[in-house]
């Protein structure tokens, strides 16, 4: 992370290497909005649209292990299957004329997209614990309650993380779209470099939301190992 925050705010001194790089631009270096403003607006977007499918995709999830929640759960894969079908660029071209331009409508088309790997990933992690297990823990007393928090998302807890994962590191980069309907985010530069035929404009956005993503992968790493220090 700490590499991602020194490219962000290390680029507007860094003219003299994409003159010599791009020598034919007569703007090497993307100067419109600072690059480490769009960066942490990038990463406010992705937290807040990654925290809302993390909190929807396993309440949804752990809704489907309770004896009401059983006949609905063909439902809601189906509903989470679907809004994973959609791509972002249809979610945020319906979205806009309801809700307009800016972050909301990116916030929404994040937030659907990313919903289906934490179901998935929780779903797994549920199905993954011996059936005796949860026999045993019945047969002590637990109320439903303590075998939730006690045996079954301490069991589940692998497997539901590498669903978060998969659901930040591909909102990290979907992000980037949020661009197109207004919102202010590491897709910009790429935007408007695509638009302006400025190679070097894509190079650096796409360079530093490569990074950021690698740093969220990497995080995660941290993450699982130490819970599997702690478990052990």
């Amino acid at each position: 992370m700490v590499l991602v925050l020194l490219l962000a705010y290390g680029l507007p001194h860094s003219e003299r290497v994409f003159s010599t790089l791009f020598p034919d631009l007569s703007r090497p270096v993307y100067l419109q909005e600072p690059m480490a403003d769009l960066l942490w607006q990038h990463m406010g977007l992705v937290l807040v649209s990654s925290a809302t499918a993390v909190v929807v995709g396993t309440a949804a999830a752990f809704f489907t292990t309770t004896i009401p929640g059983r006949a609905f759960k063909p439902l809601i894969d189906m509903l989470a299957t679907l809004g994973q079908t959609f791509p972002p660029v249809a979610v945020l071209a319906v979205a806009v004329p309801v809700v307009g331009f800016g972050e909301l409508p990116a916030f929404l088309a994040l937030a659907i997209f990313g919903v289906l790997p934490v179901l998935q990933g929780t779903l797994a992690g549920l199905a993954s614990i011996p059936t005796p297990v949860l026999d045993s823990a019945h047969a002590m007393g637990m109320t439903p309650r303590q075998r939730l928090t006690e045996v079954q998302m301490p069991l589940a807890f692998p497997l539901w993380l590498a669903g978060v994962r998969t659901s930040v590191i591909v909102n990290i980069g979907t992000a980037a779209l949020a661009s197109t309907v207004g919102a202010k985010t590491l897709g910009l530069p790429i935007i408007v470099g695509l638009s302006g035929f400025n190679t070097a404009y894509v190079l650096q956005g796409a360079v530093v939301l490569g990074m950021l993503a690698i740093a969220a992968d990497l995080a995660f790493d941290q993450l699982a190992l130490r819970f599997d220090r702690s478990a052990a």
